[in-house]
């Protein structure tokens, strides 16, 4: 007997396999494994997260996915070393018995109901809730980045979407709520260094040398016209010193990115701003010799010599 094609190309429990008419001895075959209480898979089935988190899911009443399994079905930002990761974490309620099941890292944890959400029939912990979670395995610039991804104010014509997934002022509020949670303290000091405006993670990273390097704070998506709606923007400044850094990507190397990136810088050189343009070379070294340069056009820019004085103690 062969498995119904909805079985025969992911895991499923053994409730929807009864449901199919599908006898329990025929699980027994060699074209099946087994992977833990009630939850089967084909035998030439190669990993895929959605599916394996659905017959999870599916096969755990009460619990939810969450921690990194959650990050990567949300598409949430991680940093490389997790982002293909394909360990399975699902949480329960300390109401519930531990999560015992063979493959599967299991958590007790208090959750409120505003914290785990269903999406496409899959019970998972919300955004905001699944970036708490991470705080106690990520470093504290990953948990920025991370959160920074959440606060931030979407595109509508390119996300089809205008409102950020979290608040900097809701997460504060998420955090009280849990005192006690392991990596609670990084998640705090992550939230005092977390701001509204970047648009990727390297240009959090970059806003964090920034600081970490003695320079004043920068402004984030500074628009070059601020009382028109299609001005020029760039990823960080000084609209004081009308100095511009922008911080080009992968998808800055398409053909039509370059031409808008040339508009863009061209109309700042234009209004008299020096433009900086960093790339992923200078992300590789922690953005060190970036520093540098940043610092050396800082110091010859012209300033007064109210601001140059005061400027100089700040680098």
């Amino acid at each position: 007997m062969a498995l119904p094609g909805s079985l025969n190309s992911a895991p499923f429990t053994i409730t929807a396999s009864r449901a199919l008419g599908v006898p329990d001895n025929r699980l027994r075959r060699a074209d099946v494994e087994h992977i833990s209480r009630g939850l089967y898979r084909p035998a030439d089935w190669d990993f895929e997260l959605e599916a394996a988190a659905r017959a999870l899911s599916s096969a755990s009443p009460g619990a939810w996915i969450s921690h990194v399994s959650a990050a990567r079905l949300h598409c949430q930002l991680l940093p490389p070393w997790l982002s293909d990761c394909e360990e399975l974490h699902v949480s329960k309620p300390r109401a519930l018995p531990e999560v015992r099941r063979k493959g599967i890292i299991g958590h007790t944890v208090l959750a409120l109901d505003d914290e785990v959400e269903t999406a496409d029939g899959i019970w998972i912990s919300t955004r905001p809730r699944t970036w708490l979670d991470l705080a106690r395995r990520l470093s504290l610039s990953e948990l920025v980045c991370m959160g920074d991804e959440l606060v931030r104010v979407p595109r509508f014509g390119l996300e089809g979407r205008s409102e950020a997934f979290a608040t900097i002022d809701g997460l504060r509020s998420m955090v009280r709520r849990h005192p006690n949670l392991q990596g609670i303290v990084r998640a705090r000091a992550a939230l005092d260094l977390m701001r509204v405006g970047s648009d990727s993670g390297p240009e959090t990273l970059l806003r964090l040398a920034m600081c970490d390097a003695g320079l004043p704070e920068p402004e984030l998506q500074l628009p070059l016209r601020p009382e028109s709606p299609g001005s020029p923007t760039a990823d960080l400044g000084y609209r004081r010193r009308r100095f511009a850094v922008q911080y080009d990507g992968g998808h800055h190397l398409l053909p039509t990115q370059i031409f808008s990136d040339r508009r863009r810088d061209k109309a700042f050189e234009s209004a008299g701003w020096t433009v900086l343009v960093l790339t992923k070379d200078d992300l590789a070294d922690g953005f060190g010799k970036a520093m540098a340069r940043i610092k050396g056009i800082l110091r010859t820019a012209y300033l007064s010599p109210a601001a140059a004085a005061g400027f100089s103690r700040a680098i």
